[in-house]
């Protein structure tokens, strides 16, 4: 894989870069960070898997490739459903 000015770029080096960022995220409701991390499907990016608040236990899914970190209030319960559903997964 090549930049834009045509340097290599090593993909293990690009992953766990991507792997470090997650640890700037914080729980947009209280704001505690590092959040925990599950992956279920990880590629160059982590394509599916969800990340968990231990201080208030709210989960925000990771849907191709994209975190969902919403407030309660905008988040979509029928997509929040759906994704614990389909990893078999049940939270309170």
């Amino acid at each position: 894989m090549e930049n834009l000015y045509g340097q290599d770029i090593n993909r293990n080096r690009l992953c766990d870069l991507k792997r470090r960022l997650m640890d700037i995220l914080a729980c947009p409701i209280d704001k505690h960070h590092p959040l925990d991390l599950q992956v279920f499907i990880e590629k160059d990016e982590i394509v599916e898997g969800m990340m968990i608040c231990s201080k208030c236990n709210r989960f925000y899914p990771i849907i191709d490739e994209m975190p969902h970190m919403l407030p309660d209030e905008l988040r979509n319960k029928k997509e929040d459903a759906e994704f614990l559903e389909k990893w078999n997964l049940k939270r309170n």
